[in-house]
């Protein structure tokens, strides 16, 4: 069993957290009792949930660091989740360290977390915020940041985008985003895909409906329409196995991912 560290201030452990739970899926010290066994229970259901919080992790940091390599030197990790290593800072400070990153979630337990992990950090910033409400993000995001929107950015959306649901319309909240970065910006995003195994899709969507972390699948189609105006690199909307390798093998949730550009 992992070493229980202390629960930061304001954070209940005996009761299972989303975000937590992916930690341990990634092998990750950040999570509980009671985390685990909700986890060890999705196991024992789906074995390749593991594989695919490991794929997805891989995904966003690989996006990552492409956006700095590019020259990106201020990055938006929306839904950015407990950090696990290697994190996106690490990563991407490791090719410049004077980048800034604001690490944003809606989840009150993530930013515990997160703030206690990067406290004294210098150019890190922990901000509560949700993806549906992007006027709240992109007005605080020069004071509390420091990001200025003059200047490209990558915003990183790694497993979001399947929480958030048609009458909240992320088609429109993208595209607020998308007007207020400048040419040269870039984009890194995943989602659960309508081409999954069906039984798996039906459990998952019966495990979730009516609570906070209720999921939906969309198809290539309908993911590449939220990220109209954006030029996506190739292979374009693809499950994350395409962007990482040609031997990765397949899951039963099927994950697809896409990088894209503002021209």
């Amino acid at each position: 069993m992992p070493e229980e560290r202390p629960a930061p201030s304001g954070v209940d452990p005996s009761k299972p957290n989303a975000a937590r739970i992916y930690n341990y899926l990634l092998g990750g010290k950040d999570n509980y009792e009671a985390d685990r066994l909700v986890a060890q229970r999705m196991l024992s259901l789906a074995p390749d949930n593991r594989t695919v919080a490991s794929l997805s992790r891989e995904f966003l940091t690989g996006s990552a660091r492409l956006a700095a390599e590019a020259g990106i030197r201020q990055f938006v990790d929306i839904g950015s989740g407990i950090p696990t290593s290697p994190s996106v800072y690490e990563v991407i400070s490791a090719i410049d360290p004077e980048v800034r990153l604001a690490c944003i979630d809606y989840d009150p337990v993530v930013f515990a977390h997160t703030n206690a992990m990067y406290n004294g950090v210098p150019g890190v910033t922990t901000m509560l915020g949700d993806f549906r409400n992007p006027d709240d993000i992109i007005d605080r995001l020069p004071g509390e940041a420091g990001i200025d929107l003059a200047e490209p950015i990558a915003i990183l959306l790694v497993g979001v985008l399947h929480f958030v649901l048609e009458d909240e319309d992320p088609g429109a909240a993208m595209s607020r985003f998308r007007e207020a970065m400048t040419p040269g910006s870039y984009v890194a995003f995943t989602h659960g895909a309508t081409e999954s195994d069906e039984t798996w899709v039906d459990q998952t969507i019966t495990d979730t409906v009516g609570s906070t972390a209720q999921f939906i699948f969309r198809s290539r189609a309908d993911v590449a329409d939220i990220f109209k105006g954006f030029d996506l690199l190739d292979p374009g909307v693809a499950p994350i196995q395409h962007w990482l390798s040609d031997d990765l093998p397949e899951t039963r949730m099927v994950v697809i991912g896409g990088i894209g550009r503002k021209c």
